[in-house]
């Protein structure tokens, strides 16, 4: 499995960085793992819209979603392009507010109730089963957020993958995300964050120790502001865990095949 970066912002892009967005491939398939604002241009430089074969967001948070509505326009409109439809799995509850924004968005000629259809193969994912998509394997787990939000256990073939999505901690995620070759976890607060704050995410020390307790191959830190000070950053994590660790930047490729290769 190759994992690429597209976004690992936080709430709002950081400096030549879009927001949550990360780019599975496994042979010939490809599943994009939610599709925050400003990662669009970053996913084109390495698919065609028409060569991805399904979409799936963790959450309905804006930094985790808005790039659907650009991709909307690519698929109906950009030239040359052999496909027009790709498959979106939302969260219960994503076709209501794909509805409701279409609703906002549609305008002039365009129709609301086929908006997004007209792009997008919709349907919203079953926390509870196995979601399976062209060899991919896709389980959930709810996370300790402020809207639901589920964390995704993402297997293909050769490799696992767990990723947080947006949660405080919860003492169940180790489990979830026990073995993976690679996990990635967000860190969106200083450490020193006030309680309320960290009911709804991790800070980087936080997660560390879920990538201790889970015993996790490698720890890919996500979901973060600027500044960062990457060497703090790094010391910190390695207080609780010993394995890899790598902080997201836009175009970070890690390859998770035999000789676990980072680019």
């Amino acid at each position: 499995m190759k994992v690429t970066v597209l976004g690992g912002s936080a709430a709002a892009p950081n400096p030549g960085q879009g927001c949550s967005g990360y780019l599975l491939e496994c042979g010939r398939t490809s599943l994009l793992v939610d599709c925050g604002p400003g990662i669009l241009p970053s996913l084109l430089r390495y698919r065609r819209l028409d060569n991805l074969d399904a979409i799936v967001l963790s959450h309905l948070h804006q930094d985790h979603v808005l790039d659907i509505v650009p991709m909307r326009y690519a698929l109906k409109y950009a030239p040359a392009l052999h496909r027009r439809r790709i498959p979106l799995w939302v969260p219960p509850g994503g076709s209501l507010f794909l509805q409701r924004l279409a609703q906002v968005l549609a305008l002039g000629s365009e129709a609301a109730d086929s908006f997004f259809a007209e792009t997008f193969e919709i349907a919203e994912f079953d926390s509870q089963s196995v979601l399976e998509v062209l060899g991919w394997e896709i389980r959930f787990h709810p996370t300790r957020h402020w809207i639901p939000c589920w964390a995704l256990r993402v297997t293909c073939p050769h490799a696992t993958v767990v990723y947080t999505a947006d949660t405080g901690w919860d003492d169940t995620l180790p489990s979830f995300a026990h073995g993976a070759d690679l996990l990635i976890a967000e860190a969106t607060l200083p450490v020193e964050s006030e309680p309320d704050a960290r009911s709804g995410h991790l800070t980087a020390s936080d997660a560390a120790v879920l990538a201790a307790l889970a015993d996790v191959h490698m720890l890919l830190l996500t979901h973060y502001w600027e500044p960062l000070d990457e060497a703090n950053t790094r010391a910190l994590v390695h207080r609780s865990f010993s394995g890899s660790v790598l902080i997201a930047r836009t175009g970070l490729i890690i390859d998770l095949g035999p000789k676990g290769e980072m680019q």
